[in-house]
């Protein structure tokens, strides 16, 4: 676990806690690391959860599929950043999504079934770490608005330029590179793929914007 040091004190599960007391912490005795190669799942629907689950290295996409395979892309997971969370912390509710890693990824997975418990929780290291665990869940409940917002307009066209105004003020410049290539971003807005490529070109002809990959310059 030493190996990933720099990731897991720099992560915002353990914000404001010194490396000294993570190694002491009940979560971090239990942790241990997993490789998984692309295109593998981590978590499955139906799996039932007691581990919070942290990327040491690769990418996670929390994805939704439906009965006949169809895919939305619920959140992207990258280095040093958590997911499970909001499962780890509901006893026994399956999974209503599924965790694939994108590519060759190594996850840091931690148990935290008696992080709740009365003499646990007392210590100063766990109330951060409860904090900043429910600092995370109220991120990421923030992050589902915002992708219902795209969603939530009528045409593909508007989806579009929902989600890069919001990519624009996250990265407060008007160009700015997207985490998706192109059928990951017509999975995460809920839209096809080559209708989603036409209306880019067709605002990039029109001058709204330019693009190349997963760059992209508002005009």
């Amino acid at each position: 676990m030493t190996k990933y040091k720099s990731i897991i004190e720099k992560s915002k599960l353990f914000k404001s806690i010194k490396y000294e007391d993570i190694v002491n912490m009940a979560v971090y005795r239990s942790a241990v690391d997993k490789k998984y190669r692309k295109g593998e799942y981590v978590l499955r629907t139906g799996d039932k959860i007691n581990t919070l689950y942290m990327v040491a290295e690769g990418k996670i996409h929390i994805l939704k599929e439906d009965y006949w395979g169809n895919r939305s892309i619920l959140a992207e997971v990258e280095s040093g950043e958590i997911f499970g969370e909001a499962y780890a912390c509901m006893e026994g509710v399956p999974l209503q999504v599924n965790a694939e890693a994108v590519k060759d990824s190594v996850i840091i997975e931690m148990n935290i079934e008696n992080i709740f418990n009365e003499e646990i929780i007392s210590s100063h290291c766990n109330l951060k770490f409860i904090k900043n665990l429910v600092s995370i869940i109220a991120e990421r409940n923030l992050h589902l608005t915002n992708k219902l917002e795209c969603m939530a307009q009528r045409s593909t066209r508007d989806k579009i330029m929902r989600y890069l105004s919001m990519e624009s003020q996250k990265n407060k410049s008007g160009e700015f590179n997207i985490p998706f290539n192109r059928q990951q971003l017509a999975d995460y807005l809920c839209v096809d793929r080559s209708a989603m490529s036409k209306e880019l070109c067709k605002m990039r002809d029109e001058k709204i914007l330019e693009f190349n990959k997963n760059y992209f310059k508002l005009l």
